[in-house]
Order: structure tokens, then sequence, then C-alpha cells
């Protein structure tokens, strides 16, 4: 075995081993893309075909399958496939769905407006209950229904 083939099993035996295992959350599970750009595949290689390339970083995707460093994933739209599993985060975001959603000041239908969202908008989720989650776009909070948005 050539030194190039002894570290290709040892980095495959740490990234797969039972600790990487153990820390693997029950699918599915939700993440985002960490990187500016990012590609998902037909396969978990990188030697089959790019289905889609993504240039949003923190966009929420749903894991729902593994296969060794890969990880098989759902965007907003519905669109399967597979990314590396180190162009995910397990930040969590979420993006608005529907129309111009109404952030609230407190999770409750009649609190006060804080600022408005429209659909498409990308933030980060922390605190969730209730059917409601905090939403933090670049600083600015307000509560927002689950039912509004993808990826809670």
């Amino acid at each position: 075995m050539t030194s190039r083939t002894i570290f290709a099993l040892l980095t495959l035996a740490v990234a797969t081993g039972p600790a990487a295992a153990q820390s693997d959350p029950e699918l599915p599970y939700w993440a985002s893309i960490s990187v500016d750009e990012a590609r998902m595949r037909k396969g978990p290689s990188p030697d089959v075909p790019v289905v889609w390339e993504y240039r949003r970083k923190d966009l929420p995707v749903k894991v729902v399958a593994r296969h060794d460093i890969w990880r098989k994933v759902e965007d907003p739209d519905g669109t399967q496939g597979w990314m590396a599993a180190r162009l995910l985060s397990r930040t969590r975001t979420a993006i608005v769905t529907g129309g111009i959603r109404p952030m609230r000041e407190k999770p409750d239908a009649a609190a006060a407006i804080a600022f408005r969202a429209e659909a498409g908008v990308v933030g980060r989720i922390t605190d969730c209950k209730d059917g409601w989650c905090l939403f933090n776009v670049k600083g600015r909070k307000g509560w927002i229904e689950t039912d509004h948005i993808w990826g809670d």
C-alpha cells in the first residue's frame, strides 16, 4: 500500500468510525449550507453529475440520508441530491414561505409586529415553541409562526 492509500483509508475511518456515527443526529434532521457555493450531485461521489449549484450560504436543507462523508439533502423546493458533509452546518436556519410575514415581538398572534419579512428571506432560528420560532435576519429578531417558514 502506498502512503496515499493509507492516508485515504485513515481519513475514511475517522469520518465514518464509531465516534462519527454517535455524533450524527437521527434522520431526518435540519442543517444549512455553510459555504457561499455548494454543489448538489445525483449521487454520493464527486464523479457524478451536478444537479444544482447553490450560491446562498445559510440556506436550510433537510438531511434525509447518509453515506460515508456524503449527505442526501432536500432543499426548500423539494429537490433532493447529495452534498459533501463538509458543506453543511448544524446551524438552524429557515426560509420564509408564502407572502410577506409579520415578525412579532412575542410568540403570540396578538403581539406587536417587530418587522415584516418577504418570502425567500433566510434567517437563523434559535428558540422554537408552541408553533413559533425566534427568527434572526441579520440582527433583526422577531417571532414567526412555524407555518410561515421552511426549516423548523
